[in-house]
């Protein structure tokens, strides 16, 4: 029961058995996230073995490949390994374009939805998400299929006498890059349109009857104030991008190989190479964990 007269709002009433509440919750945490995860931290440290898989044998090697070249037989005096870490780089940048992307086109978007009447907000967030019901494998496809040389997209450019021959989008960094926009867009719509719509126009007024311009209201008042949305909406974006493999495989090519695409590569067939593609998600996840945790403290400074 709440704790009457005490001023206190928790109530007490599931608190013996609060645990057994959580219980399957902390299962499913438990047994579909941290298990996995571990269980590729493990893989991580092991050996190759030949025809694929494991053997149970302690090693660094696949961590010392991602960083090190030895040679085609291991026994070459080691330097830099730049194919992966380039791949990594160029992960790097892609994910952080396709948020700038992202933010640029999601930020006027969700600001419009927001300032429509109550009565439409729905039907706007509705044909924001309506694509989204479809399987990510189907809209890259179609994606694929919209800007390839004889796509409608081309077809479309031709008629209205805009180009001369096809664009060759298709094995292109913006290819990859329209791919990620086209995939996690609302992620980045969705935080920005809560964060305006619990924002007080009042402060806009007060800043117009000021005297301050439509831009100093837009970057002294407005973006202070919807600050956590976009936050949110740059994570939520930035790390499905950066480890993505589906738009790099159908959209891109050699040249855009992306670190998701390296970590499937190595799951696949008998050639596979599982502790080096464990060892490359931790490296991954690392980097995400690290992002994530300069943001927390970011935001434990602006609190102090």
């Amino acid at each position: 029961m709440a704790a009457f007269g005490s001023g206190s709002t928790v109530s007490r009433t599931f608190a013996p058995v609060r645990n057994w509440l959580l219980m399957p919750t902390w299962l499913t945490v438990g047994i579909f996230m941290l298990l996995p995860l571990l269980l590729i931290l493990v893989y991580s440290f092991l050996t190759k073995e030949f025809r694929g898989g494991v053997i149970w044998e302690f090693s660094l090697a696949a961590y010392d490949q991602f960083i090190f070249d030895r040679g085609l037989f291991g026994d070459a005096e080691p330097s830099i390994e730049w194919t992966y870490i380039n791949i990594f780089l160029r992960s790097l940048v892609q994910a952080t374009v396709a948020t700038l992307f992202c933010l640029l086109i999601g930020f006027p978007t969700a600001y419009f939805i927001a300032t429509r009447p109550p009565s439409t907000r729905s039907l706007w967030l509705f044909l924001i998400t309506v694509p989204y019901w479809v399987n990510l494998l189907i809209r890259t496809v179609s994606m694929k299929f919209l800007i390839r040389e004889s796509g409608p997209l081309n077809q479309a450019l031709l008629g209205l006498g805009i180009i001369d021959t096809p664009l060759e989008i298709i094995n292109t960094n913006l290819a990859v890059q329209l791919g990620l926009f086209y995939s996690y867009l609302p992620f980045m719509v969705l935080p920005i349109y809560a964060s305006v719509e619990r924002y007080n126009f009042s402060l806009s007024e007060a800043g117009a009857d000021l005297y301050a311009g439509k831009w100093t209201i837009l970057r002294r008042i407005i973006l202070p104030s919807i600050k956590p949305g976009i936050i949110a909406g740059c994570i939520l974006v930035f790390v499905p991008s950066l480890g993505a493999f589906l738009a790099p495989d159908l959209l891109g090519g050699a040249k855009t190989f992306m670190i998701g695409s390296l970590i499937e590569e190595q799951f696949k067939g008998n050639a596979g190479n599982w502790p080096f593609g464990s060892a490359a998600s931790m490296i991954l996840l690392s980097l995400v964990l690290f992002v994530l945790l300069f943001y927390a403290r970011s935001q434990a400074r602006e609190q102090l």
